[in-house]
């Protein structure tokens, strides 16, 4: 009898990743997106008006790093107003950055790293 090869979380599956407001977060959480690692590190960041930037651009950096994440989603304004100068110097595939909109701010295909490089 051929033996069946278990796919544990983690090893050979991806995660997406999410920065963004509460809503849209919460909207991605609710999907069953979101993931916590051994070291307590999560595949996701609520970004309000209280939050540093330099959180947000480390978690930015860390979502990079991470082998395996194979999408980054983030709100469009907040990848606008915190993260454009680390966006435009990326260069890679794996992980695809994905910029979305918010319910209280429109998008700006304008501003769309993905489309204006395409």
């Amino acid at each position: 009898m051929a033996s069946k090869k278990l796919i544990r979380k983690g090893e050979g599956s991806s995660l997406i990743s999410i920065i963004g407001d509460e809503d849209t977060v919460t909207g991605f959480l609710l999907t069953g997106i979101g993931e916590r690692n051994t070291k307590g590190e999560t595949n996701f960041l609520i970004v309000d008006s209280t939050t540093p930037q330099k959180t947000i651009e480390e978690t930015f950096k860390r979502f990079l790093k991470t082998p395996n994440i194979s999408v980054i989603l983030i709100n469009q304004h907040i990848a606008e107003k915190e993260l454009r100068p680390f966006i435009n110097e990326y260069d890679g595939i794996i992980p695809t950055i994905l910029e979305i909109p918010s319910k209280d701010v429109p998008y700006d295909p304008k501003k769309d790293t993905c489309l204006l490089y395409t």
